[in-house]
C-alpha cells in the first residue's frame, strides 16, 4: 500500500514539474517570432529554447516564425527594421 502511495506521489510531482502544452506553445511562438523577425531583418540570430522534442513547442515555434517574418516584412518595407522588442 505505500508503495502505491508512493508511485502516486511521484507521478503527481514530475507531472507537476513539466511545463502545459500552453506554457510549451507560447514558448515555441515567442522564440518562433522572434527568430522570423530577425531572420528576415538580418539583424542575427535569437536565443531559443529549442524544446524540438516537445509537440506543443514546435507547433508554437511554426506559427511564431510564420507570424514573425510576416513583421519582420513589413518593418523592412517601412524601413524599420529594429532589434526584436523595441518595436
Amino acid at each position: 500500500m505505500n508503495r502505491i502511495i508512493c508511485l502516486i506521489l511521484i507521478i503527481v510531482f514530475i507531472q507537476g514539474c513539466s511545463p502545459s502544452a500552453e506554457e510549451s506553445y507560447n514558448s515555441g511562438y515567442m522564440d518562433g517570432l522572434a527568430e522570423g523577425y530577425n531572420t528576415v531583418c538580418k539583424i542575427g540570430a535569437s536565443t531559443e529554447k529549442g524544446d524540438w522534442e516537445n509537440i506543443n513547442y514546435t507547433k508554437g515555434y511554426g506559427n511564431g516564425q510564420a507570424d514573425g517574418a510576416a513583421k519582420g516584412i513589413n518593418a523592412a518595407r517601412a524601413d524599420n527594421c529594429k532589434p526584436w522588442g523595441y518595436n
